[in-house]
């Protein structure tokens, strides 16, 4: 099967961009230069005198190749100069940029490799290689330029860029120019090799287009001039085996063109000093992300993508374990954070156990000697000496080829990416297998009549995991080969259980296939041909293997026919980069996700238009938009909830999106903020500066009546000339003048293309802290402080006997203890894509969910003292949590075998509830010495978000930040109420003592003293109804101890406490006191 290549729309404008931006320069075919071929040898030296080239057997097959390389001949072909002056390259790519929609260059960039530096963004999966090559061939047919150096940060590009540049040629031969017509011309590429330099001799004389690939460790990691690595000496120093010549110069003298293919994994600046030793006459980069900008004339990012119908559309499954046990005493090291103010710290994700007696999975930064076993909230599976040991944080590279890792108390190490202890991982992989099986049996029941054959791609990070091999060498199946076999087998049995073939013969030909013939593994190889773990350097994320990339795109055509039975491949996750197969409709990574492989570059090996067996891409010139949805669908089987891996590629995808054009508009005012530090301090009194929707719209007035934007809402020439001047000034109301020197910044920034500093600052001001505001000192709050400003103290009694009957009754009734189990979750992409959905997170939408069980041994070993963790959990004595114990049913007590942790929470839960149940009527209050200091209302509220918050008026702090919707509505409520005088939110740490737990009131509320209202004096809860039922009955008995304080206190005159959802059914029961 060969790939049938079509021309796009595209394809075209992207080739332009570039090619316009030299609009002007002359058509200069061929420019000739004296080439230096370096020092002869003697003929005595010469093995084959006779022959017009050195006879030197290495270079027989270069040769032979190249047929008219002729050694005598010191003709050499470069690149014409550039003629066009910086003006003119400005003028050019601003044209380009508004044909484009794309925000314009101020200036050109100031320190390009060459003339100019140029950058072209585009998604991955959409052929940024296609591209370029097209470039190339279209610079050459209207510039004469025939030199190109193709730079790639890694040998996986490197050896798809070269496949695709052969795979390639053909198409612009012949009809590669506008889909009809080609070039007529070839393009010659070559791998440069330090070890054949002759090669470069062609390279520099050879008139036709010639391309060298280089990646960037042929030279170093740093590309500088004299680096550390063999092949930077080779490229950089004079040789014997090539006339003495160095080859940079050799390479140089041509005046290539560079083109950067991922340029931000290329190291920055050094790469960019590397660059201008190649002399370039300009270069291009190519990327989806790039890091550093330069002038940016063409954008296809991963909205434009998608909404084009350029990729595929993406499926999420994710997984949730639910009723996790704190058994196993899982560990994952996420990260060593070095700073240079304090000791490193490690980033240690944990199970905990939660007030609401649930294991999560949390994480958290540890310092050297922090425990474990007390963040976990005492799970006892931490309680053998996992606390850090002395200089236990031990950061990247400290010891020499080993990453950071974390040492504890008990001996025990734990590398950085590495997990341990994990009593669930081998049933979740084997459930993330079972999902990539259906998944693709689904999918390939669909493809089968369209002739498309379906691919699923599984990634794994041990090789062993997958293949093994015994004594004699011979291979066997690994861990996860055997559990796929299994489930492939089962799925299969499963799907075509009582179906009839509908006359496709795929169920006929299901019903053939077997587990053990339909998947293959592609690795690293080693000199026994064994399979081996991919080796990455450090600071990288791929394999530097050409064997394994190579075996990978030998076999990119013969995976794609049905003569193959390949359709499941494992692969190293570190070989990611050299997957580009466009028939993967599945990609499963068999590993614990982290952070340092972006969601897009997860999902990006499978995002390219899949092709049918003729080899004809499946795109929207051949499919209705309903079926090229339905046909071009990838699916991810994630390996973590479908929230947490939706929402991170959302936040990738977004925060990668080019910037598109500011439209100046009232809406564009209103998020935009100014701080104070931009102004200068001349404006210092102004403050951060915002606007109203009043203000806005005066100066999109202004501007508009000034002629300072046009109708499309962008700034024109006149702006430019005159910025916001006099007249405009005097267009605004006599309020929005102080602000001026605020408007003028903003609508610089849009020029200067640097709004993203102000853009959406509005929406996210801080409020930098919350003092006390003149409302504190109201003689009505400070006469309602005074009154409930004390400490407490309670005594209750209670009958042990009651409570472990009434406790053994709750049990027996109520205790529910849940089973290991997950939860798949499915969602898709929405049809269409916008920036505002995936700022917002909503741009997937979840489809369904179902919930499978797991059958796990839960003890893993840990010894509980049972007896003492119920009576702590329950505030008992240990002889009391003995006599319930010993009470309960079997079947009840048996439920701790399921989940340890959750049956003695819930056990300890019910108890309490029981308790809370007897005491409320037994419980005296008693004032005792101290009270709270004012400083309690500002502890902890600086710098949070304006949004949060609601501004208030009669409150003692100017922000109230509201715990939901009920307790908004309630403080502006009390806001508007004319009866109300003054009003405070409460702080967390105003508390109540209660036999259940310390129980914080919401609000205190003074009303006027001419309202006519009798008692003045509330203390209010605005709490919602609790959800769960073990929290309700606890939730009650605090409020009821809480009524029976304020109640006593009433008695003294004091003040009146009453539960409210709102501010109406406050004002009633006040009424009703009358």
């Amino acid at each position: 099967m060969q790939f049938k290549f079509s021309q796009y729309q595209y394809q075209t404008d992207a080739a332009d961009a570039v090619c316009d931006v030299f609009d002007g320069q002359p058509l200069q075919d061929g420019v000739s230069y004296i080439r230096d071929t370096g020092i002869r040898k003697p003929a005595s030296q010469v093995l084959n005198p006779a022959q017009d080239t050195f006879d030197i057997p290495e270079l027989r097959p270069v040769q032979e190749m190249l047929g008219h390389f002729d050694a005598d001949d010191d003709t050499g072909y470069r690149n014409a100069d550039l003629l066009l002056d910086g003006e003119r390259l400005l003028a050019n790519i601003k044209n380009v940029q508004r044909r484009q929609n794309l925000t314009e260059s101020p200036r050109l960039y100031t320190d390009p490799a060459g003339a100019v530096e140029l950058d072209v963004e585009m998604e991955t999966g959409t052929g940024k290689t296609f591209v370029y090559t097209k470039t190339m061939f279209e610079l050459n047919r209207r510039y004469g330029w025939s030199k190109f150096i193709v730079v790639v940060p890694s040998i996986a590009i490197r050896e798809g860029v070269a496949k695709s540049l052969d795979m390639t040629g053909d198409y612009f031969y012949t009809s590669g120019r506008d889909g009809n017509e080609g070039y007529g011309k070839k393009l010659h590429s070559f791998i440069y090799d330090s070890s054949n330099l002759n090669r470069l001799d062609e390279f520099a004389q050879s008139s036709d287009i010639q391309v060298m690939v280089i990646n960037m460790q042929a030279f170093n990691t740093s590309m500088k001039e004299n680096g550390r690595s063999k092949d930077a000496r080779i490229i950089f120093s004079e040789r014997d085996d090539f006339g003495s010549r160095r080859p940079i110069d050799v390479i140089s003298a041509t005046h290539p063109i560079m083109i950067l293919d991922e340029p931000q994994k290329m190291g920055g600046r050094a790469t960019q000093a590397g660059i201008r030793l190649f002399k370039p006459l300009f270069t291009l980069n190519y990327s989806a992300t790039h890091k550093t900008k330069h002038d940016l004339v063409y954008a296809l990012d991963a909205l434009d993508a998608y909404n084009q119908r350029l990729v595929k559309r993406i499926e999420v499954k994710g997984f949730e374990l639910n009723n996790m046990r704190g058994t196993d005493g899982y560990l994952y090291l996420q990260d060593v954070i070095v700073s240079k103010n304090r000791a490193p710290q490690a980033r240690i994700e944990y199970k905990k156990l939660s007030s609401a007696g649930k294991v999560v999975t949390t994480s958290g930064l540890f310092d050297e000697g922090d425990d474990v076993y007390t963040a976990s909230g005492g799970l006892e599976a931490y309680h053998d000496g996992w606390r850090i040991a002395p200089d236990g944080i031990v950061p990247d590279g400290l010891e020499p080829g080993r990453t950071g890792y974390v040492r504890f108390m008990n001996g025990e190490t734990l590398g950085k990416g590495r997990i341990m202890n994990d009593g669930s991982e081998a049933d979740m992989r084997r459930v993330q297998i079972r999902e990539t099986i259906l998944s693709h049996l689904h999918k390939e029941e669909h493809l089968w009549a369209r002739g498309i054959k379906c691919l699923s791609l599984f990634f794994i990070d041990e090789v062993a995991k997958y293949r093994r091999y015994d004594d004699d060498g011979e291979p066997l199946n690994g861990e996860y080969a055997d559990m796929f076999e299994q489930e492939y087998d089962r799925c299969v049995h499963d799907f075509v259980e009582n179906r009839l073939d509908d006359g496709s013969g795929y169920l006929d030909w299901l019903r053939t296939t077997h587990g053990r013939y339909v998947h293959k593994g592609y690795f690293s190889i080693d000199k026994h041909g064994h399979s081996i773990d991919s080796k990455v350097k450090r600071g990288s994320e791929d394999s530097d293997d050409i064997s394994a990339y190579d075996l990978i795109l030998k076999n990119k055509e013969r995976l794609l026919s049905f003569d193959e039975p390949t359709r499941f491949i494992f692969s190293h996750s570190a070989l990611r980069e050299g997957w580009d197969n466009p028939n993967v409709f599945q990609i499963c990574t068999l590993k614990h996700s982290d952070n340092e492989v972006g969601k897009r570059q997860e999902v990006g090996r499978g995002l390219r238009l899949c092709v049918n067996r003729e080899g004809v891409r499946q795109d929207r010139n051949l499919l209705s938009d309903a079926d090229f949805l339905d046909v071009n669908l990838l699916t991810v089987i994630a390996s973590e909830s479908y929230e947490r891996f939706a929402e991170s590629l959302q936040k990738d995808i977004e925060t990668n999106l080019r910037e598109r054009p500011i439209v100046i508009n009232d809406a564009f005012f209103v998020k935009t903020c100014v701080p104070a530090d931009k102004l200068g301090p001349e404006y210092a009194g102004l403050g951060d500066v915002s606007f109203s929707k009043d203000e806005a719209r005066d100066i999109v007035y202004a501007l508009t009546v000034d002629r300072l934007i046009d109708r499309d809402g962008k700034l024109t020439d006149k702006y430019k000339e005159e910025r916001f001047g006099k007249d405009a000034v005097e267009l605004l109301p006599e309020p929005s003048r102080k602000k001026v020197p605020a408007i003028r910044l903003v609508l610089d920034s849009v020029v200067e293309g640097t709004t993203k500093v102000l853009i959406g600052n509005a929406l996210k001001r801080k409020v930098h802290g919350n003092p006390l505001n003149a409302n504190w000192q109201k003689k009505e709050f400070q006469e309602l402080w005074r009154r409930i400003n004390h400490k407490y103290a309670y005594t209750v009694s209670f009958n042990d006997d009651e409570l472990v009957k009434n406790a053994v009754k709750a049990i027996d009734e109520r205790l529910v203890v849940s089973k290991l189990s997950y939860t798949v979750t499915r969602g898709i992409q929405k049809e269409n894509a916008s920036r505002n959905e995936l700022a917002d997170r909503t741009h997937f939408h979840r489809n369904d969910s179902y919930t499978g069980g797991l059958d796990v041994d839960a003890s893993n070993g840990v010894r509980y003292d049972l007896l003492g963790e119920i009576a702590q959990a329950a505030t008992i004595t240990r002889r009391c949590a003995a006599r319930i114990l010993k009470s309960i049913r079997p079947d009840r007590f048996l439920m701790f075998r399921d989940n340890p942790e959750q049956f003695i929470a819930r056990v300890g839960r019910l108890i309490v509830q029981e308790k809370a149940n007897m005491v409320v009527d037994h419980i005296c209050y008693d004032r005792i010495e101290g009270g709270y200091d004012s400083s309690i209302f500002t502890k902890g509220g600086n710098n949070r978000d304006e949004a949060e918050g609601y501004q208030a008026s009669k409150c003692v702090q100017d922000w109230v930040f509201p715990d939901g919707r009920i307790e908004s509505d309630f403080a502006k409520d009390l806001d508007n109420a004319a009866e109300v005088a003054v009003y405070a939110k409460l702080p967390r740490g105003f508390q109540i003592p209660t036999p259940v737990g310390n129980y914080a009131p919401d609000w205190a509320v003074a009303f006027r003293d001419d309202s006519g209202l009798k008692h003045l004096f509330f203390v209010a809860e605005t709490k919602g109804t609790m959800d769960s039922f073990e929290l309700r009955g606890i939730e009650d008995s605090k409020i009821a101890c809480a009524k029976r304080l304020f109640n006593q206190l009433d008695l003294a005159g004091g003040t009146r406490y009453e539960q409210a959802t709102t501010y109406q059914t406050l004002l009633d029961e006040v009424k009703a006191l009358q």
